[in-house]
């Protein structure tokens, strides 16, 4: 394990702020504000205000306060945050973000989950932190080989946490970062005390299962079809052809930005713009992460590699193994709510289920009290039924 810190030439950000002031933009079409897709007035003011006021450097400052490792795990640079608790018995947590998300999703919550007394709630909720970077995402870097599904992930992270000393541990994501954690528990449960996800997709097995539905439950399945049928598209390209998209995404500062900050637009609790739900510059932090480490290519192909989970997941009736360890289940209902009893179909080890009214995809950015909150009370119940231990940590980490 390699000490790291964020350290981006000067080079690289005058590159990036030439580019997004050499932008060759398109003719306005006729529309109705994000209809089309992202409005060119918005889009042309926000990269402006990336190139001229936006600073990168404070987000280095912040994220080096944090110690940072690299290491190599089954071919795969892997980057990681170690971040640990001043209390000498914190439950150690492995977080994991999704797309077009990255480690700077979870800033927010590191110092509030490591050092709750500081923050208002009980010391004995703490943990120590491991946030990986994906392989193939930000600083981990672009892969170089195929196969790296949901399962090899989860297996990384196994070792990751084996080489960390953590004998058991809590398991945490979103997006891609779900089922990662969720195929964690499964492959290392002796290891994995609990799986606590804010996304999960749970469909009908039949037109059986639609029939007295609550009005509220329809229009959950409702919002799911329009995805597949509107909102969809980055997913169904990203799938099939990542890397044909990706040279454009590779080569244009303002095209990445584009294809990120609409998703922080549709997937948020937001009315207009996604600054209304996500602060403007760590959203910027978190594209410019993709743009420095040229990762827009790499990150793609985890929805490539990892099609057939998905298929297998939107296949009415078709049922995965169970996932062998508890499960909560945090659920902002702006975002894609899943049916509970769909859920808990599919997932029967489910043993929390929170639900509020607002935040969005982006949990931890959205509603970081509520977030850090819901996971202290889902280890809590795993710290009930089965205590975690660590064996002692690896020098320097």
């Amino acid at each position: 394990m390699q000490p790291f810190r964020i350290e981006i030439p000067q080079a690289a950000l005058d590159d990036l702020h030439r580019r997004i002031a050499d932008t060759r933009w398109p003719v306005e079409s006729p529309g109705d504000g994000w209809s089309r897709g992202v409005p060119l007035g918005y889009l042309k003011e926000l990269a402006e205000y990336w190139r001229t006021t936006f600073d990168w450097r404070a987000t280095e400052r912040r994220m080096n306060r944090y110690p940072q490792f690299t290491t190599q795990i089954d071919g795969a640079d892997v980057h990681f945050l170690h971040v640990r608790s001043p209390e000498p018995d914190a439950m150690p947590l492995v977080m994991t973000h999704g797309w077009p998300g990255s480690v700077v999703e979870f800033l927010d919550v590191i110092e509030p989950l490591t050092d709750p007394a500081a923050h208002g709630a009980d010391r004995a909720d703490a943990f120590d932190l491991v946030i990986p970077s994906l392989p193939g995402h930000g600083f981990s870097g672009p892969i170089t080989e195929p196969g790296w599904d949901y399962r090899r992930v989860a297996r990384a992270w196994a070792e990751l946490m084996r080489r960390l000393g953590y004998r058991g541990y809590v398991a945490q994501g979103g997006d891609h970062g779900a089922y990662v954690s969720l195929e964690l528990g499964r492959v290392a449960p002796e290891q994995v005390r609990g799986v606590h996800v804010n996304m999960l997709h749970a469909i009908p097995a039949g037109p059986e299962d639609l029939a007295g539905l609550s009005a509220s439950d329809q229009a959950r399945v409702e919002k799911l079809v329009r995805f597949d049928a509107e909102l969809s598209g980055y997913m169904k390209v990203q799938a099939t052809r990542p890397w044909t998209v990706s040279y454009g995404l590779t080569d244009s500062p303002v095209g990445q930005l584009a294809w990120i900050v609409e998703k922080f637009r549709e997937w948020t609790d937001s009315k207009e713009f996604p600054e209304e739900a996500v602060n403007r510059d760590l959203l910027l932090a978190n594209v410019t992460i993709y743009w420095l480490t040229s990762t827009a290519a790499s990150s793609a192909n985890l929805f490539y590699e990892a099609r057939g989970f998905m298929q297998d997941i939107f296949t009415p009736g078709n049922q995965r193994d169970p996932v062998p360890v508890p499960v909560g289940v945090l659920v902002f209902t702006p975002d894609f709510a899943p049916v509970r009893s769909f859920a808990e179909r599919d997932y029967p080890s489910i043993t929390q289920w929170s639900e509020f009214d607002r935040g969005g995809h982006f949990a931890s950015l959205e509603q970081p009290e509520l977030f850090a909150d819901d996971i202290r009370r889902f280890a809590r119940s795993v710290r009930a039924t089965r205590r975690s231990t660590v064996e002692g940590q690896v020098p320097g980490c």
